[in-house]
């Protein structure tokens, strides 16, 4: 099937070159490989620095991006995988439960660019993650980057808008 023409937004400057944690589950190595490479690339272009880590599988990527959001200095994360889908149900809960964990980080404030190909063939994810091909690698770190320069335009977040914890008021006493 052929793929039709989009739109693609042009990439995200900086004054400052933006610190990413790319986190991948490499169950498929080859295409996880070529995600990586993509994205690396696209961070790079920008002036951008990265660190990458890996992680057993899909569900355990919005997990790491939480835990690093709350413990490391990171401006944006970009979530790669593969989920090939199976004989079983298991591709629909991997699929919908790491895309919404990654959305629930999102809506907190962290800006994270999601590439986990969720197909129905190998085939489908090699042209998917081929950094000559469809680069979805690149697509997700250019999605990152583009919320944190869209988080650098409105400056930081201000401080007294929803529900404060006990312990946030205690802070700020």
């Amino acid at each position: 099937m052929a793929s039709t023409d989009h739109y693609e937004m042009p990439r995200a400057t900086f004054d400052e070159g933006p610190k990413l944690l790319i986190v991948v589950a490499p169950f498929y190595r080859a295409i996880a490989d070529d995600l990586i490479a993509g994205a690396r690339a696209e961070i790079e272009a920008v002036g951008g620095t990265h660190e990458t880590i890996e992680v057993p599988g899909a569900l355990e990527i919005p997990t790491a991006i939480g835990i690093a959001g709350r413990m490391k200095d990171f401006d944006g994360y970009v979530a790669l995988g593969c989920v090939i889908r199976g004989e079983t149900t298991h591709y629909e809960t991997v699929c919908n439960d790491s895309s919404r964990g990654i959305t629930l980080l999102g809506l907190q404030g962290l800006c994270i660019g999601n590439g986990i190909l969720t197909v129905e063939t190998m085939e489908q994810a090699q042209v998917r993650a081929d950094p000559a091909g469809q680069n979805k690698g690149a697509g997700a770190a250019a999605a990152a980057l583009h919320l944190i320069a869209l988080g650098r335009t409105w400056g930081s977040s201000r401080k007294g808008i929803g529900f404060a914890t006990m312990r946030d008021d205690a802070a700020s006493s």
